[in-house]
């Protein structure tokens, strides 16, 4: 039947074959999104308590802390660390000329690695 969703779902998958074929060439990709799924369940369920955030830049700032947490987290390190890393190490970084001197500064380099397991 063309109007079924058994239809809609083959048209999907024929439609979007390339994006999926992607999936094969990495034996190390998950094939469901549980992981990433449950990683942003608190932020999610704690979205009603920061609508009183104070202002939208305080809700802004929440979120970008978050983010750094979780990211920190699902790179295997200690958060606490990793913020007080980041924290002391960051302001004498001159970022604003070389943006690529961030990298050393993100959870998965092997600095950070090393500092904050």
């Amino acid at each position: 039947m063309p109007k079924s969703k058994l239809n809609e779902a083959f048209y999907y998958a024929l439609t979007h074959k390339e994006g999926f074929m992607n999936y094969l060439l990495d034996g190390n990709c998950s094939i469901s999104n549980n992981l990433a799924e449950n990683s942003i369940r608190p932020f999610t369920v704690g979205r009603k308590n920061w609508l009183f955030s104070g202002s939208p830049n305080g809700a802004a700032a929440s979120a970008a802390v978050y983010s750094i947490v979780e990211s920190a987290k699902a790179n295997g390190l200690n958060p606490y660390k990793y913020l007080h890393y980041i924290f002391s190490e960051l302001p004498g970084v001159i970022f604003g000329q070389y943006p690529e001197f961030l990298e050393d500064y993100l959870p998965w380099s092997p600095g950070v690695q090393e500092s904050c397991k």
